[in-house]
């Protein structure tokens, strides 16, 4: 499509961003609309999935038909057959009467799966027969029906780890995504962030009637650095809160601030300088839980320093007859991961005083040497992980952004330390 093309879709619905991943979605919605090949839609909650089945629909030469959107995630997994396909009278207990389903009276329109990840395995089955053949059952009828509906999903689940827990069918993943469309994250759109905010101000300003909030040049720079794991919905709420409590309408980037979650401001480990100004990167790896042990590590040791001068200044102990031989009154801490990395083999030695009473009530000091054996690497690992998943009650998902690994990654670190319940 041409750029002018693009430009009239997302004005038509209300689409904001002109980033390169966006406009390369868009046009994959609007060249597989004429056909009728099912589309797997994918990307992080918030992130506005909702409008390219719209987009399809529109498209495509069943605009005239119906267009049912369901979530699938919303739907008791006891009556979501009932829901999709219908049911004959006196099927279930409270079936007083025949019900068509969503596939029935879309007949020859498109039917939207949203969160189609959450779907039970026995409802994938009867899914599954609707893509190959275009056949359906009601609940309580051996009857046959036929039916021709275009089948848009949606999913923020990540599908092949889902395939490899046994919680999703492989044939329907792959029927399903038969053209697959990735809707790329708000901080991967960060030329899109300040559009949006200023869009959303104007709008609020409008619904509200009150003078729109602007953002000053250091506010856009924290806006645009955020994290936004909400993506666009996320955005669109703090833009809002701003709107209703703000008195000031030109907001910096102190105030932002405290609209902004704090631990999503600075969470990632390595800093990365470019030409302009230093940014954060993620990677989704094991090294990201590594670096955590190690510097957790390191603040730890700081404290104990801490600790034991405190303990020792309140007794009146001369340090110098300590520090020489303490490695926690040592200056050079390693401070980098390649520093730490190092040392992490080698046995931390510290000799810590303790103080006797001998009769006469004279304090002698002598030293206990405690010597703490090598950390192995996979049992720090295992222990972050462990935490983790305590944090967040089992959770996987929180557990692994967390920890900012992948959840494939946590699911195989999982399986690999035999912690699966």
């Amino acid at each position: 499509m041409q750029f002018s093309e693009i430009q009239q879709v997302k004005q038509r619905f209300g689409i904001i961003g002109s980033s390169e991943a966006l406009n390369r979605a868009i046009d994959i919605a609007v060249q597989v609309a004429n056909t009728d090949l099912s589309v797997l839609i994918q990307g992080e909650s918030g992130v506005g999935k909702e409008t390219f089945p719209q987009i399809i629909h529109q498209y495509s030469h069943r605009k005239h038909k119906s267009y049912f959107a369901i979530n699938c995630g919303a739907i008791p997994e006891g009556t979501i057959d009932s829901e999709l396909f219908g049911h004959e009278k006196g099927a279930f207990t409270t079936a007083v009467n025949e019900r068509k389903g969503y596939f029935e009276e879309a007949n020859g329109g498109t039917v939207f799966l949203d969160e189609v990840g959450e779907l039970p395995l026995s409802t994938q089955v009867r899914l599954l027969r609707v893509l190959e053949a275009g056949e359906f059952m009601r609940v309580g009828s051996s009857k046959v029906q036929k039916t021709n509906v275009r089948v848009v999903a949606a999913t923020n689940v990540n599908m092949q780890q889902a395939i490899a827990e046994g919680r999703f069918r492989e044939d329907l993943y792959y029927r399903l995504n038969a053209v697959p469309i990735y809707i790329p994250p708000l901080r991967e759109r960060k030329e899109d962030i300040a559009l949006l905010f200023r869009k959303f101000s104007i709008d609020f300003a409008d619904k509200y009637q009150m003078p729109a909030v602007r953002l000053t040049e250091d506010a856009v720079e924290v806006l645009s650095s955020y994290y936004w794991r909400g993506n666009i919905r996320q955005l669109k709420n703090v833009t809002e809160q701003i709107s209703v409590i703000e008195q000031n309408r030109e907001i910096d980037a102190t105030r932002l601030r405290f609209y902004l979650p704090q631990h999503e401001m600075n969470n990632l480990p390595m800093l990365f300088k470019g030409d302009k100004q230093a940014e954060q990167k993620s990677f989704n790896s094991e090294r990201e839980i590594l670096y955590q042990v190690l510097f957790d590590m390191k603040r730890d040791m700081q404290e104990l320093k801490k600790l034991v001068h405190t303990i020792m200044s309140k007794e009146n102990v001369d340090m110098a007859d300590y520090a020489p031989e303490t490695s926690f009154f040592n200056e050079n801490v390693p401070t980098t991961p390649n520093d730490m990395l190092s040392v992490i083999h080698k046995p931390i030695t510290a000799s810590v005083p303790q103080i006797i009473n001998n009769q006469d009530e004279h304090k002698v000091f002598d030293t206990e040497e405690y010597i703490e054996e090598s950390l192995s690497l996979i049992d720090a690992e295992r222990e972050m992980i462990i935490k983790a998943l305590e944090r967040h009650n089992g959770k996987r998902k929180y557990a692994a952004q967390d920890l900012h690994i992948s959840e494939r990654t946590l699911y195989r670190k999982i399986k690999e330390f035999g912690l699966e319940k």
